[in-house]
């Protein structure tokens, strides 16, 4: 090194809210206690989403399902989808901030295997 500091430091959005619904954001390099507990926490959501998928295809395959039942799925799916969603924005802006390219390069869209749940 040549005796030049090098910021590395990121603002990240975090995988939750604030007060009034607002977005909440980490500055740093990635490293730290929060920066951590996010990447815990996405990890749990998009976990969860997988499972919710299952659920949503094995309940959508009975016929004898009920308004509610379906309304709850929904509730469900919509929380999952916001969660996933900011997921991909915070990592997107991450991989913009590195230099690279967030929209090139993605794997072609597949249906999720149902055989694997």
């Amino acid at each position: 090194m040549n005796g030049e500091r090098r910021d590395s430091h990121a603002i990240r959005l975090l995988p939750w809210a604030g007060a009034e619904g607002k977005p909440c954001y980490v500055l740093g390099d990635g490293t730290g206690y929060v920066s951590r507990m996010a990447d815990g926490v996405e990890s749990v959501q998009l976990g969860m989403a997988g499972d919710l998928l299952g659920h949503a295809a094995d309940l959508l395959a009975d016929r004898k399902v009920t308004g509610v039942e379906l309304h709850f799925l929904a509730s469900r799916l919509s929380e999952s989808l916001r969660e996933v969603v900011r997921v991909a924005e915070s990592r997107g802006s991450r991989l913009s901030a590195t230099g690279r390219d967030p929209d090139r390069n993605w794997p072609q869209h597949r249906e999720p295997d149902r055989d694997n749940r």
